[in-house]
């Protein structure tokens, strides 16, 4: 058996959620009023009938019952994987943590050779080619700390240390739905990597990572603070990609914490940026023009401004996107959006499924997808569309 880490449904959360009310002897009422919504909204949520699908109503819920998050969302739980990559996922950890121990255990090898095999995994991970990435990923974190411990070609090691814990690792982690402390961890090595080297680029890789993580976990102030660290600069196309980056992971967190003004600022000093550097790829980021665009569809959904990030979607084009994560990213966003839009219902399974065929792991393993597709399902009619809708919440492992 394999591990994967995955959200429970839809109405495990609301069901939870009730439960946690109840024991707490809160109202319906007085929790609605605490989290900042409505009574009957709090009603369907713990129903099953709406999706908790905002890092930002979670946290709120949370502290209205003065819990973990985690108790609302469900401790991450072990079942038999179903896609490639996760055999790999116990090879990781077991690689993870005896970098952690000074034990990498790895060969020390030339950086030339080191950086060849990082291309080839970073590559993959765009292409959504996980299993590839789980493959060479436990060799590669071991012969990397290792020949980072020999000594030798020390800034060339450390800057391709933050770049592959950051862009392979964490995003492989994430990707895959493994369990938040895994990602942390790879956050970790970037983080000391990025300090030992102590350059700019490598401190703006790092803080991405760092921030993603505190945001995953809801330390949504540490996250800013985290983002807004790094003195990059914008001298050159890869300086100002990065820039750019760190904006729109700000701009993610500010929607987070309902900073309308921040968030405005951020994006608008992305989208500035975009337009100085057109469609780029510096460092594996993707950065240009549309996946500006995404990125303003997740933060709309974060504010809950489903219309508005449909809106967006329409002005995107998908093929401008610089890999096929980008791609999958767009039109699980799009079907997100559609998916709360009266009417829109089938149209968001279709975006869902294409999202789908390009990446699986990104619907069935994203902490909101499996909300979303629990909601979907309670609301589909017959025919065609609730067949294709059935299809992926069994892939995801939902009752269908």
């Amino acid at each position: 058996m394999s591990e994967v880490f995955i959200m429970d449904t839809n109405a495990d959360m609301g069901a939870r959620l009730r439960q946690i009310r109840q024991a707490r002897r809160k109202s319906l009422k007085a929790v609605a009023e605490l989290a900042g919504i409505s009574e009957g909204y709090l009603s369907r949520l713990e129903t099953g009938e709406r999706a908790l699908d905002r890092r930002s109503l979670i946290l709120d819920l949370a502290n209205a019952l003065e819990v973990a998050p985690s108790e609302i969302t469900g401790s991450p739980i072990a079942t038999l994987g179903e896609l490639a990559e996760d055999q790999s996922l116990g090879p990781v950890r077991l690689a993870l943590l005896a970098v952690s121990m000074g034990e990498p255990q790895g060969q020390v090898l030339p950086v030339e050779a080191l950086s060849a095999r990082a291309t080839g995994l970073l590559d993959a991970q765009r292409e959504c080619r996980y299993a590839a990435v789980g493959e060479e990923l436990p060799a590669l974190i071991r012969d990397l700390h290792a020949s980072l411990a020999a000594k030798r070609e020390v800034k060339q090691l450390l800057r391709l240390a933050t770049l592959v814990h950051v862009q392979g690792t964490q995003a492989w982690l994430m990707d895959i739905g493994a369990n938040m402390d895994l990602g942390w961890q790879a956050a970790t090595l970037a983080k000391s990597a990025a300090e030992e080297l102590d350059e700019p680029v490598a401190h703006a890789v790092s803080a991405f990572g760092t921030g993603f993580g505190l945001l995953g976990a809801g330390a949504f102030s540490l996250a800013k603070r985290t983002l807004t660290a790094p003195e990059i600069g914008t001298r050159t196309a890869e300086e100002m990609q990065l820039s750019g980056m760190l904006a729109l992971a700000k701009s993610l967190t500010a929607a987070a914490e309902k900073n309308e003004s921040e968030r405005a600022s951020a994006l608008e000093h992305a989208a500035e940026l975009a337009e100085w550097t057109g469609e780029g790829n510096a460092l594996w980021f993707g950065f240009g023009p549309s996946n500006v665009g995404v990125w303003r569809m997740s933060v709309a959904l974060e504010a809950g401004e489903y219309a508005a990030a449909a809106k967006v979607a329409k002005t995107v084009n998908p093929e401008a996107l610089a890999s096929p994560t980008r791609k999958a990213a767009y039109w699980r966003e799009y079907g997100r959006a559609l998916a709360r839009l009266p009417k829109q219902q089938d149209a968001a399974v279709m975006m869902l499924r294409k999202a789908e065929l390009i990446s699986p792991a990104r619907i069935h393993r994203h902490p909101f997808m499996r909300s979303v597709l629990s909601e979907l399902l309670t609301r589909a009619k017959q025919g065609a569309v609730r067949r294709e809708l059935r299809g992926m919440a069994f892939r995801a492992g939902l009752p269908a």
